[in-house]
């Protein structure tokens, strides 16, 4: 039987998010804009039909005001309590450790381009990784505090990369990114010119391989969505 993944789309406008998210999904794929208030059924309704979730990186912040954020919250919040298995990515990673919980702060400028992150913790979610391994980062705000229960899983100098809370992770890293994604990411921000030159000459074929093993990630969260066995939760504490 295949797997079936709600992706939760919360870019603004056109971007590659969908693009990369098909791609790297080995499973059947709904995708849902939420930016344009478009959502899955409800995880009680009777058309729900998913094995997990996916929630994608934004040009928002977790924080900002907008009703879709507010809508996709509670949202994601019932799924979690319904202990569906949810994947975040950058804004998705920030989005579940606020929603369940957690605080994410401004810390006043991008890290960006492909970095290194250090595993701490052993987990299903990372398996197939180096204990430090490259990925590809775009963000300026970070997670500061997680979730109640939640476990750390990897870092790096910049701070929290990586966590487990229940069936729920966030990644801070873009495993799905390719070359094309990287540069467009790069040359989109308002940057000076010295420093967009030189993140994207680092930029290389050699970089994007190394990134590329992140990629398993996907493939890791599709085979515990497929093997998972819900079980019976309390209602959260937010």
């Amino acid at each position: 039987m295949s797997v079936r993944i709600a992706v939760l789309d919360a870019s603004i406008g056109n971007t590659p998010a969908e693009r990369n998210l098909r791609r790297e999904l080995d499973a059947e794929v709904d995708v849902y804009k939420l930016s344009e208030g478009v959502f899955p059924p409800a995880v009680s309704a009777r058309d729900w039909r998913y094995d997990g979730v996916v929630v994608s990186g934004s040009q928002t912040s977790v924080y900002d005001d907008h009703d879709w954020i507010h809508e996709a919250t509670e949202w994601v919040r019932r799924a979690h309590a319904a202990d569906v298995p949810t994947l975040g990515i950058c804004w998705g990673h920030q989005f579940l450790a606020q929603a369940l919980g957690g605080r994410v702060v401004d810390v006043g400028e991008y890290e960006l381009g492909y970095r290194e992150v250090s595993r701490i913790s052993e987990d299903p979610l990372l398996d197939g990784l180096s204990e430090t391994f490259t990925s590809f980062e775009t963000h300026s705000d970070r997670v500061a505090e997680l979730p109640v229960d939640a476990a750390t899983l990897a870092r790096n100098d910049t701070g929290l990369q990586a966590f487990r809370v229940g069936s729920a992770w966030g990644v801070q890293f873009h495993p799905e990114y390719d070359r094309q994604t990287a540069e467009w990411v790069i040359e989109g921000k308002d940057l000076p010119d010295a420093r967009t030159e030189r993140l994207l000459d680092r930029v290389t074929e050699q970089r994007v391989a190394e990134a590329a093993d992140t990629k398993r990630i996907f493939d890791n969260f599709v085979e515990f969505a497929a093997d998972h066995q819900p079980v019976t939760r309390e209602s959260p504490r937010y």
